[in-house]
């Protein structure tokens, strides 16, 4: 599996969405990425990239992209 595939499965699977949503996906703009979504998300991209996000990277995840943002600087890429 690649990390693209990783990354939008933990989008799919955290915010309980079709994989095909994950592109779109802005935090607070679905009722699906409250913020308990958001916390189960940040805890599946851990889990899937074997990686400890910072309060900083967790705060600033507000969308499917700016979350791609913040993996790269774990050496993660997508």
């Amino acid at each position: 599996m690649t990390n693209l595939e990783k990354y939008v499965n933990a989008f799919s699977q955290a915010l309980e969405i079709p994989a095909e949503e994950a592109p779109h996906m802005v935090y607070g703009k679905s009722e699906r990425w409250d913020s308990v979504g958001h916390m189960t998300l940040i805890a599946a991209l851990e889990d899937a990239f074997d990686i400890m996000v910072d309060m900083d990277d967790i705060i600033d995840l507000s969308s499917f992209e700016k979350g791609k943002e913040i993996l790269r600087k774990y050496d993660v890429d997508i």
